[in-house]
């Protein structure tokens, strides 16, 4: 479900084209209907998904809340540009990166990944939805307008590459008794359980539910538990991620660390810095809530950490405050993405700093 936005309109224009293959699409009248009606057919035991940018990540918002109160699986896709408000709807920037982690009311975490290239953009899709149908949560995966205007080769893969997507919907009574929809598994998952099923009926709403019950329940205790219940399942996804890799030495003077789709510029400038001889390595991050558990160790090994993003530097604040180090910053927010002489001069200044 969606509402037109530039530049996010392509993937509704694109699903509307899959009638065939059994993919229904719904252009609502506005962002927050077309969120609460993914919340419905997530509810309804679909898979759901919409897309959008900054404005409309805004108005989701309080739907996705309620995705993450009734702990029910749906993507929704930003593909950022220019902002606020009306901003630059034709250019690219990455600075719904907070919005993406933090722009809900309450405390409401869910995981947050980012593509590195309109190619990347398949696999990434695919990650997404696995991670909200397995952790039965809303997963927010950030690409941009440079992303979403771009174009790159890319090698159609075999169906047997690609990794199936379990879907499991109970159709029996999970104790002696009866249904409860909020009973976990080991890494705090519940049930997933379609819309009419006979003998599974259950509540579902924006109002705290009490753990296995699920039934409203407003006692201070509760709420606090199921707060941090919330939180703790979407960290266990970082138990079903890759560790982050790294291109280039090891350990050594410095480790530009980058993310979305800043990928190609990054990458180009630290290969022709590492054949100059330069010690630099290169590390992108495709995962930004939770982060790879090896990310904290990873950039102890380096003297100096560089970020290059098209925003004020949003991750820099968030890497900082997260494993306390004082990363450099490269930011430029002109609605154009990085040339790659613009980062090599940025890392040649931050080695000789």
């Amino acid at each position: 479900a969606g509402y037109p936005i530039t530049p996010a309109s392509d993937i509704l224009h694109e699903l509307a084209r899959l009638k065939a293959f059994g993919v229904r699409t719904f252009q609502a009248e506005d962002e927050i209907a077309a969120m609460a009606a993914v919340v419905g057919a997530a509810f309804a035991g679909e898979l759901a998904a919409t897309a959008t940018s900054g404005p409309g990540l805004c108005l989701k918002a309080e739907a996705i809340g309620l995705g993450v109160m009734a702990e029910l699986p749906m993507l929704v896709i930003d593909v950022q540009r220019g902002g606020p408000s009306t901003g630059l709807p034709t250019k690219t920037e990455q600075s719904d990166l907070f919005m993406a982690l933090f722009g809900r009311h309450g405390d409401c975490p869910v995981p947050v990944l980012a593509a590195a290239s309109p190619a990347d953009c398949f696999e990434m899709v695919q990650e997404g939805m696995r991670i909200a149908v397995e952790f039965m949560v809303p997963v927010i995966l950030l690409t941009d307008g440079y992303i979403g205007n771009g174009a790159e080769p890319w090698r159609i893969p075999d169906r047997s590459e690609l990794k199936p997507l379990t879907v499991k919907h109970p159709t029996e009574p999970n104790s002696d008794d009866g249904f409860l929809p909020y009973k976990r598994d080991a890494r705090l998952v519940r049930p997933w359980v379609k819309l009419g099923t006979p003998g599974l009926e259950h509540r579902i709403g924006g109002l705290e539910k009490s753990d296995i019950l699920g039934t409203v329940d407003y006692s201070p205790e509760n709420h606090h538990h199921m707060t941090m219940v919330r939180t703790q399942k979407v960290q266990n996804v970082v138990e079903t991620i890759p560790d982050q890799q790294v291109l280039g030495p090891d350990s050594g003077s410095l480790l530009v660390l980058s993310w979305g789709g800043t990928y190609g510029s990054v990458r180009e400038a630290v290969e022709r810095c590492q054949r100059a001889g330069k010690s630099v390595a290169h590390a992108h991050l495709r995962y930004l809530n939770p982060f790879p558990k090896n990310l904290g160790e990873v950039l102890k090994r380096y003297d100096k950490v560089l970020i290059p993003e098209l925003n004020t530097g949003q991750l820099r604040y968030v890497i900082r405050a997260t494993y306390l180090i004082d990363p450099y910053g490269l930011n430029k927010i002109q609605g154009k993405p990085f040339r790659v002489h613009e980062i090599v001069e940025k890392i040649n200044a931050v080695l000789e700093d």
